[in-house]
């Protein structure tokens, strides 16, 4: 779902208020005028998560002088892990563009001004011109207020035009290769018709794709398709400054260094996992969300690793098993997050997964979605990484690397030599509140039901 604009009211008398006080006469007309005042609202930067400081502006949806209406979304705002179309819930028109796209606000900052009248729009740009310098001047003399009124409307600031347009840019719905910037039905729609929105040319405002786009490309010959544009190299010797996710990564990464770990490794024999997989991977089972079930399950009898310390003087059971498994995005990492993991099916829970995944990679999870996680994963087994160690994130109790499956020459029972399936998996936990026995005990329990894993798709 959107975000809601915040706006507040800034109350500018109007012209027939103006001239009563400069002692001109007023038209008897404008005596039975209901409204007396104009209304001029900032739009600021709004908070579309709990850890988000400040925001950057991805593209405007409205162009200046555009009659909005409440309800209608108006900028879309890139987060520290998300993309969000933000809505306005006034009436209005967009007078002035503040912060133009591309460019980052505090929260809560003015990035726009919206006008009650289209009358008021030169009003509204005309104070926009106190917000682009460092120092704020004073509000002009009622007098010469008065004047000013009287006068032509005065011309759009020059840093505005560059919020609505961007000719530079050849490609501004996918902002640089890294993103694209869709109404949230265009994405809807390519996803449910299989479309691919790199490859569509969006006819939107500042080249935004939106629904028709996505009918088009689909009805138009394959050979007609835009080609992609590649992301160029970076020169090397260059100074690339950090996205906002990143910097929230950064942010989060800092933080876990005040938090005493320890690490604990454990080996766990797949054999029967991978046989279990063989068999339901075509029904759309992920090992992922395997993995993530074994780990809820071993949770559920092992309740102190998923607890977490917040103030350095007690901790939290959690009620809720939320598994979070990181995911590399272009341009950072999030963590999608399974919630109450341990009570979901599995066919259900791999549903839930790719769900999870689509909207990461198109930068629309919710904030619940990804900022929820009691226990998070991190699976570079994929990749043929054998054994790592991950960095506790801030808030949660434990966090579990997992490598790759391999074979292996291991010792049998019986005193034989044989061959089996195992990874390596290492478990980062606070100190604080986790002690080794408990991962201990907890590690044995995970490979209990990893090596029989027949309760995994009850």
């Amino acid at each position: 779902m959107a975000g809601l604009l915040h706006l507040q009211s800034t109350l500018l008398p109007s012209a027939s208020a103006l001239r009563r006080r400069a002692g001109a006469p007023v038209p008897s007309s404008s005596r039975r005028r209901c409204r007396v005042e104009a209304k001029i609202r900032e739009i600021f930067m709004p908070a579309l998560s709990s850890t988000m400081t400040e925001g950057k502006i991805v593209s405007w949806t409205a162009a200046e002088g555009d009659r909005l209406a409440k309800g209608d979304p108006v900028v879309v705002v890139e987060s520290d892990k998300a993309d969000m179309d933000v809505e306005t819930f006034h009436d209005g028109f967009l007078a002035a563009v503040l912060v133009p796209a591309g460019e980052s606000a505090p929260v809560g900052s003015a990035i726009a001004l919206l006008a009650e009248s289209e009358e008021e729009i030169p009003v509204a740009q005309s104070q926009a011109a106190s917000f682009s310098s460092s120092s704020p001047s004073p509000p002009p003399p009622q007098e010469t207020a008065a004047e000013e009124a009287s006068l032509p409307p005065p011309p759009p600031p020059s840093p505005a035009p560059v919020a609505v347009s961007a000719p530079a840019r050849p490609s501004p719905a996918t902002q640089g290769g890294g993103r694209v910037v869709a109404s949230p039905y265009a994405k809807k729609l390519a996803k449910d018709l299989g479309a691919d929105l790199f490859s569509v040319t969006g006819s939107g405002p500042g080249g935004r794709i939106v629904a028709k786009d996505v009918e088009a490309a689909l009805a138009a010959p394959k050979k007609a398709a835009p080609v992609t544009a590649t992301r160029p190299d970076v020169p090397l010797g260059s100074t690339v400054p950090f996205t906002t996710m990143q910097g929230a990564v950064s942010k989060n990464m800092v933080e876990s260094l005040a938090v005493p770990t320890f690490r604990v490794g454990y080996t766990i024999t797949t054999d029967a996992l991978d046989q279990l997989y063989k068999k339901i991977k075509s029904k759309g089972v992920t090992m992922s969300a395997l993995l993530a079930k074994a780990t809820a399950m071993a949770l559920v009898q092992h309740r102190v690793v998923n607890s977490s310390c917040r103030d350095g003087k007690s901790f939290t059971y959690s009620s809720s098993i939320n598994i979070a498994v990181a995911v590399a995005i272009d341009g950072g990492l999030i963590t999608p997050v399974l919630q109450d993991a341990d009570k979901l099916d599995i066919y259900s829970l791999s549903r839930k997964w790719k769900e999870l995944v689509d909207k990461a990679r198109a930068k629309q999870l919710q904030p619940h979605e990804y900022n929820s996680g009691t226990f998070t994963l991190s699976n570079l087994g994929m990749f043929g990484v054998d054994r790592f160690d991950a960095i506790l994130p801030p808030g949660t109790g434990a966090i579990m690397a997992v490598g790759a499956s391999e074979p292996t020459v291991v010792g049998t029972k019986d005193g034989r030599i044989g061959i089996k399936n195992q990874m390596q998996v290492n478990v980062t936990a606070d100190h604080r509140i986790i002690y080794g026995a408990d991962l201990a005990a907890f590690l044995q329990t995970l490979a209990k039901i990893i090596e029989d894993p027949k309760d995994l798709t009850f």
